[in-house]
């Protein structure tokens, strides 16, 4: 008798994990974010058009980089012309994740009239869509890109996977926000599907592709972001009939490289011309981290080069 329970991961939130229908020639991925998300959008004051935008942005970046085979970094990043002009999500293999946007307020506004629920090819514009493996500085960054295309950073994904990597994919990505005893909170989630190539063992894939699809269709927003609904539970939901395992769960956290030293490191760099233009009417140079928003004030002595040794 197969047995058709998913089987249950040691974590149920701020999780990536890899699924498997027995039997199928389908691979598949899940991301459920509480903390980890409402962590990196609460660090700024987004208009929900843009924080749903840079949710999906770093739930994708989740799905992808949780599977990858090395330490290094993905970069999930679109940009365009539209009123958001980039949106950026860096996923870290151990788990680690942030992210940001540049949007104009008034260009966001005006979209927002038109539209209720504006999507990406609304709110970025004409543009492109990256993925970027960073390896480590011993190994060249390798980038792919595609146009932006539909209504959803999901759909971005999906031609970037068939035209960058001849895989057929589907995804399906979500925020919402959900009240607690403590305020509102964001949460996210996201799923994706890929069909593993036929061969002569295999055969021809497409039929069960076309049932996977067709299933995995019937996902709903509400079910990724609900936190009453367990990974395994969500899987059971889908592909109850077939049998679906839940395999190798990361956790997630909102994680920031910024650091002083950081700031002071680059702040060295700028010729000292440049160094005084930036120091504020209280004697301070002001720099901000546009990723988790944290002010650092730095004293110019703290960036000046220390003077070369004198010569005898």
């Amino acid at each position: 008798m197969t047995d058709h329970t998913a089987t249950a991961p040691a974590i149920h939130d701020d999780l990536a994990a890899a699924f498997q229908i027995d039997g199928w020639p389908v691979r598949g991925r899940l991301v459920r974010m509480g903390d980890a998300i409402n962590t990196v959008l609460s660090s700024h004051n987004y208009p929900l058009p843009v924080a749903r935008l840079l949710g999906e942005a770093c739930a994708l970046a989740a799905l992808v980089g949780s599977s990858l085979k090395f330490e290094g970094r993905l970069l999930v990043q679109a940009q365009g012309d539209g009123p958001v002009r980039y949106v950026l999500a860096d996923y870290g293999t151990e788990g680690s994740l942030r992210g940001f946007c540049r949007y104009d307020e008034g260009e966001l506004a005006a979209a927002c009239e038109n539209k209720s629920n504006p999507g990406a090819e609304d709110l970025l514009g004409k543009g492109v869509f990256i993925m970027t493996l960073d390896r480590g500085p011993d190994f060249e960054r390798t980038q792919g890109l595609t146009p932006i295309e539909g209504d959803s950073l999901a759909s971005c994904a999906e031609h970037y996977f068939v035209q960058s990597e001849q895989i057929p994919t589907k995804v399906n990505l979500a925020l919402g926000e959900i009240t607690t005893d403590t305020g509102t909170q964001y949460r996210a989630g996201g799923a994706l599907i890929q069909v593993i190539a036929a061969d002569d063992a295999r055969g021809s894939t497409e039929d069960v592709w076309e049932r996977t699809r067709a299933l995995f269709a019937t996902l709903t927003d509400d079910e990724l972001v609900d936190p009453t609904i367990t990974p395994e539970t969500l899987l059971f939901r889908l592909f109850h009939e077939d049998g679906v395992r839940l395999e190798g769960a990361t956790p997630i956290k909102a994680q920031c490289r910024c650091s002083r030293d950081r700031i002071v490191t680059v702040l060295q760099s700028f010729p000292e011309d440049e160094r005084d233009e930036m120091i504020e009417e209280d004697g301070k140079i002001h720099a901000n981290c546009e990723y988790c928003s944290t002010d650092y004030l730095i004293d110019p002595a703290e960036v000046t080069p220390p003077a070369p040794e004198a010569r005898h």
